[in-house]
């Protein structure tokens, strides 16, 4: 009697822990603002938080928990829009499995997060930017160069329709995909190793994207006339990437210092004004 009594309890602990399908409509309608409070920090971050947020609540009964859960969310996040419904499914039955076991690593939330975001983001930016959008704007400026009016409303349905319903289908898919792969991996005990990989696989997108946003270099030259060397053509055979990357590293050191964003970004310009007026520091054209 015990032993029932006590499955029973169990399974109305995990019922209360379901997520519906009502419950994902909502997180979709909250994803369409996640760019709504986009910031230079953490850019989609907050917005992520957000759409979590309903979750949240329904899984975490105790302060602690929740605060703890929403501090997740809240850390760096930035993927194509309309494709970033996937990962928030994914996040979502992760959490669901955090919530009703005890030994889950809330850790590799995060990783599976960062390794998600570079890969779609990618996916996302070609099919979206590259294709449905490119397709919509040839059909709408051709009508709207005739002087049709239905030109403008035809990109936007063009482009906004099959945006919504890959989206919505892309939460609940992800929210899927989620629940029967980690329930795979909890019984094959693969959960560290995907931990593991993820992470290094998060790491590899956040220094890529580093690499690639951080555009510097150093125009003086040594010298005069054909003689001259260039001063960034000797930090490249030193390393190629040299200079955004210590530049990284010095941001990333005044915010374990516990300087202030704001602060950070004021002293950036300045110091790239400055230094762009001397002529120390320049933007390298592509």
């Amino acid at each position: 009697m015990t032993m029932t009594s006590n499955n029973v309890e169990k399974n109305e602990m995990n019922n209360d822990k379901d997520i519906s399908k009502t419950l994902l409509n909502k997180l979709f309608l909250r994803s369409l603002t996640l760019e709504a409070s986009f910031n230079y920090e953490r850019q989609q971050g907050l917005g992520y938080a957000f759409t979590m947020a309903p979750v949240l609540k329904k899984l975490y009964k105790k302060d602690t928990e929740r605060t703890e859960a929403i501090q997740r969310h809240l850390e760096f996040f930035n993927a194509t829009p309309y494709i970033s419904q996937f990962i928030i499914g994914v996040s979502a039955a992760m959490e669901k499995e955090n919530a009703q076991n005890e030994d889950f690593d809330t850790s590799s939330i995060l990783s599976v997060k960062a390794s998600l975001m570079g890969p779609l983001a990618g996916i996302g930016d070609s099919l979206y930017w590259g294709t449905i959008r490119l397709i919509a704007t040839g059909i709408g400026t051709s009508m709207a160069l005739q002087g049709n009016i239905l030109g403008p409303i035809l990109f936007f349905l063009m482009f906004n329709i099959p945006t919504f319903i890959l989206s919505y289908f892309y939460m609940h898919i992800g929210y899927k995909v989620g629940t029967g792969f980690l329930s795979k991996l909890a019984s094959s005990g693969a959960m560290d190793k995907l931990t593991y990989g993820a992470s290094i696989l998060g790491l590899l997108v956040i220094g890529g994207m580093s690499a690639s946003m951080i555009n510097t270099y150093v125009p003086l030259k040594i010298g005069s006339g054909e003689g001259a060397t260039a001063v960034q053509d000797v930090l490249n055979q030193i390393m190629p990437g040299l200079l955004p990357l210590g530049i990284f590293w010095l941001i990333f050191w005044l915010l374990g210092k516990g300087a202030k964003t704001t602060t950070i970004l004021i002293g950036i310009f300045i110091i790239g004004i400055l230094s762009a007026w001397i002529g120390i520091l320049g933007v390298e054209s592509s």
